[in-house]
């Protein structure tokens, strides 16, 4: 398949014959849903997990940013990866390395140790989303949109779900049961995949190095914003917090200048450049703070702020799931015909309300169970809807390379989560009100996500169709799109 299989031959299906599409769908989707839980079943485990370890809040939800940091960083790696080594290979190594890193979690004895495991397990985790990208797309073919349109929403269903299989498992196990449960779960999904992956053939091109040292930089200047939130949260003193900052942006400040001067970039700085990919990506920020992390921190405050029990708190997020499915399907059917930006902009609008309502006290005769399920069931309509646009959109960018720009778009996503979720945690540590303090910050997310609407202007109507040029990320192929009616839209 032209273009779909970044750098890899046909279309990724073993020599032998096409597998079942449908096979293959549901065992990346296993997978991929695996690692997406694991970023929230934290999230009802942190008041029990922050006991049982004697840790701050602050230092508790490390359990929950480092699981982002390590996934933020590990999925452009992972991208590049995967298009230069095979999709194969990457994910089964992934998923190894997720059951190893899983059990050492529900072993560690204290929340530091706990800290690290969740990096190693995200490391590995963070792999999933690009290889599994890259695996559905060269499968599908011509039908990637509606495919990767309803693969994709998978991401955020297990975040949603998380939350409340975290609240069963510490209600009726304990918070370790939260990270065993992967282990059986994981060596099955090895087993079926060793079988039905197909095994990608190899690009004929040079294979392209990774940028280790890159990965690195990006890493540590993640940390550092991390780090520097966290300590403001826990009052300590003004250098220490500065010290943090200051770390951070000069990693930042190496990462962008070694990303313009090696051969493969792990984030192209002329991809960045471009006014459609930079839209996308600040889109994909917001929504990541969003979708992925405040998602997260709606049990907490059910539980912080109306005090509903673990298991209560966590089923919150049920009828979101559902909608999200439901509305991410309907939308993936219909992109072909009304395109990205309507339903995008939507998305946007009726998220920020939700996020606004969920924010807000419940009025009088309204029960608080009934208020925060009703505003996350209203968060997710506008996920389902936003999510399946700005994920075909972005990865229309630069269609040689879906599993890098899959992994791209995933590391945006990711920083949103880290950054949102840190905020928030700090912002509560400041409080004597924790529970009034997070729905402070919920009502602030809704005025950003209105900012980011006029954004979607800079997104192109339909898919583009690539000329003959270059295909690396950053490459300057030209891009045209055409557009039913009107004119044509801007050049990606």
């Amino acid at each position: 398949m032209p273009g779909a299989g970044a750098g890899v031959s046909g279309t990724g299906a073993p020599p032998g014959g096409v597998p079942n599409r449908r096979i293959i769908f549901a065992t990346v989707a296993v997978a991929l849903f695996m690692a997406s839980v694991d970023g929230t079943i934290v999230a009802t485990a942190l008041p029990n997990l922050t006991h049982h370890l004697h840790a701050p809040i602050t230092w508790s939800a490390w359990s929950v940013t480092a699981y982002q940091l390590g996934q933020a960083v590990a999925m452009p790696v992972a991208g590049r990866v995967s298009d230069a080594w095979g999709r194969r290979p990457v994910l089964l190594a992934s998923v190894a390395a997720f059951v190893v890193t899983s059990a050492a979690c529900g072993l560690a004895p204290d929340i530091f140790a706990l800290i690290v495991f969740r990096v190693l397990q995200a490391l590995a985790g963070g792999a999933f989303m690009p290889s599994a990208t890259g695996v559905v797309s060269d499968v599908y073919g011509d039908k990637r949109d509606r495919a990767v349109g309803l693969f994709t929403s998978i991401f955020p269903l297990g975040a949603l779900v998380g939350p409340i299989l975290g609240g069963v498992i510490v209600t009726y196990w304990d918070w370790r049961g939260i990270f065993f449960v992967n282990v059986p779960i994981g060596l099955a999904l090895l087993a079926v995949g060793w079988r039905v992956l197909p095994r990608s053939g190899l690009r004929s091109g040079p294979r392209r190095r990774i940028d280790w040292a890159g990965a690195a930089l990006l890493g540590a200047l993640l940390l550092g914003l991390m780090l520097s939130l966290v300590e403001l949260g826990n009052g300590a003193p003004v250098w220490l917090v500065v010290a943090a900052a200051v770390a951070g942006a000069s990693a930042a400040v190496a990462f962008l200048r070694r990303q313009t001067r090696v051969p493969d970039p792990i984030i192209a700085v002329t991809l960045l450049r471009r006014p459609v990919f930079a839209a996308l990506n600040t889109i994909n920020l917001a929504f990541g703070a969003c979708a992925m992390g405040f998602s997260a921190l709606i049990p907490l405050l059910g539980e912080s702020a109306y005090h509903l029990p673990a298991v209560q708190a966590g089923s919150l997020l049920s009828a979101r799931a559902v909608l999200m499915i439901g509305m991410a399907a309907v939308t993936s059917m219909a992109l072909p015909r009304i395109g990205y930006r309507i339903p995008m902009a939507a998305g946007l609008l009726v998220t920020a309300a939700s996020t606004f309502l969920v924010g807000v006290r419940p009025p009088a005769g309204v029960g608080v169970y009934a208020w925060l399920a009703s505003g996350a069931a209203l968060m997710g309509v506008g996920v389902g809807l936003a999510a399946p646009s700005s994920n075909n959109a972005v990865l229309d960018l630069v269609p040689g390379d879906i599993a890098s720009v899959a992994g791209l778009r995933g590391t945006f996503r990711q920083i949103g989560s880290i950054i949102g979720v840190s905020t928030a945690t700090m912002v509560m540590a400041q409080s004597l009100d924790q529970g009034r303090a997070l729905a402070a910050v919920f009502r602030s997310l809704s005025v950003v996500l209105i900012l980011t609407v006029p954004l979607v202007l800079a997104v192109p109507r339909r898919r583009p169709t690539p000329r003959p040029g270059p295909s690396r990320p950053g490459a300057d192929a030209e891009v045209v799109t055409t557009v039913a009616a009107g004119p044509p839209a801007p050049s990606t």
